[in-house]
């Protein structure tokens, strides 16, 4: 999918139509974590889970990536912001549409 760099659409803090650059919003991965939390695979070895005899539930699962149906989607939804160049502010879109790549022109 191709974007131009500049389109001109309506500002809601202007209230009027300006000039707007397209940027692409980069999504953290589910890994992503707050900074000052322990990671929950962590906290489950220091609380013993997955070590032992037996069934362990949730964690004697193999790991995602041997699951069938990952990653079944070619295409994930892009997450576009526009900045307005008057007033600097800036908008997410409203709703995501399907693509492989999106290429700023």
């Amino acid at each position: 999918m191709k974007l131009k760099k500049i389109i001109k659409r309506y500002c809601k803090f202007c209230k009027k139509q300006t000039e707007q650059t397209v940027s692409q919003i980069k999504n953290r991965g589910l890994n992503a974590t707050h900074h000052l939390t322990h990671g929950s695979k962590i906290r489950a070895n220091i609380r013993g889970r997955s070590k032992g005899k037996g069934n362990l539930g949730r964690y004697s699962r193999k790991a995602i990536s041997a699951w069938k149906r990952t990653g079944v989607k070619a295409s994930k939804k892009i997450n576009i912001k526009y900045t307005c160049k008057e007033c600097k502010k800036s908008v997410p879109q409203a709703k995501g549409k399907r693509a492989k790549k999106l290429e700023i022109i």
